[in-house]
């Protein structure tokens, strides 16, 4: 039996994550999923892949807004669920250009501060619709400030199956799921084509491709070579090192720990050939 076990989202790209009892799923993903993300001067976004300081900002959701605090310097920030401002800019994301509205002054002022860097916070308003990939999801699917597509998903027999071959064991936070499920086989998601949970209908649509953000510690923000350097021996595709599957959905409404995955179609071209 498949069932959801850990639900996660990432208020602020880059930053840290929230887990969840349950989660509401919106147009775009799991609400306040990467509704916020900071952009450098020319608004291109700015993540841990470069500031890995960013790890230490640690979020969690409250009636005022979304509180930041930073771990190591035990200073706090609370974000606005609505922007003060009423200045909006196109922002950058990988090759997507969208709308983005500037939060605040004191927000970026207090950001700037705790990363040691000049950048500003920008918030994606409802009326603001980036469109995913269309090769791999339907026309009318959109995202947040995500890096491409609404979800990602993650077994947790996978990541059991990776730690078998390290030796020091990696926690689920290095690969920043929205979605973990127990049961099944290692990398079960990499073929799920069609499946339900809840009511909501989700969509295998293309396997992650990892970078070196999985390197970076999230507690100390200190990157090392694992897990990338053991993955590329058995999870290398198309010149790429693939953990986790992009999903996309149809369908609103709540999804729960406990919950339970009904697979409804696989798609086997995705099977790995297992050679670690």
């Amino acid at each position: 039996m498949l069932q959801v076990s850990q639900l996660y989202i990432y208020p602020v790209k880059s930053l840290g994550g929230i887990a969840l009892d349950s989660a509401i799923v919106t147009d775009r993903g799991f609400q306040y999923d990467r509704r916020w993300m900071l952009v450098d001067h020319n608004n291109l976004f700015i993540s841990q892949r470069e500031i890995h300081q960013m790890a230490l900002l640690k979020l969690k959701i409250t009636d005022n807004g979304i509180l930041v605090n930073h771990s190591v310097k035990n200073e706090s920030y609370t974000i606005p669920f609505e922007p003060a401002k009423n200045e909006f800019a196109e922002v950058t994301i990988w090759d997507d250009t969208c709308t983005g509205q500037f939060v605040s002054d004191e927000a970026d002022e207090w950001l700037s501060k705790m990363l040691e860097i000049k950048c500003r916070l920008v918030y994606m308003p409802d009326d603001s619709h980036r469109i995913t990939d269309q090769r791999y999801t339907a026309e009318d699917s959109i995202t947040s400030f995500s890096d491409a597509y609404p979800f990602l998903m993650i077994g947790q027999a996978s990541l059991d199956d990776l730690n078998s071959k390290l030796n020091e064991l990696l926690p689920m936070s290095r690969f920043r799921p929205n979605i973990v499920f127990t049961g099944g086989e290692p990398y079960e998601e990499d073929m799920m084509h069609t499946f339900i949970i809840g009511n909501i209908t989700f969509y295998g649509v293309k396997l992650c491709a990892r970078c070196v953000m999985t390197t970076i510690d999230q507690e100390t923000a200190i990157a090392g070579k694992e897990p990338l350097k053991t993955l590329a021996r058995y999870r290398f595709k198309n010149n790429k090192i693939m953990f986790g599957q992009n999903l996309a959905h149809k369908g609103l409404g709540e999804i729960k720990v406990g919950d339970h995955l009904e697979v409804l179609k696989l798609n086997y071209e995705e099977r790995f050939m297992m050679n670690a």
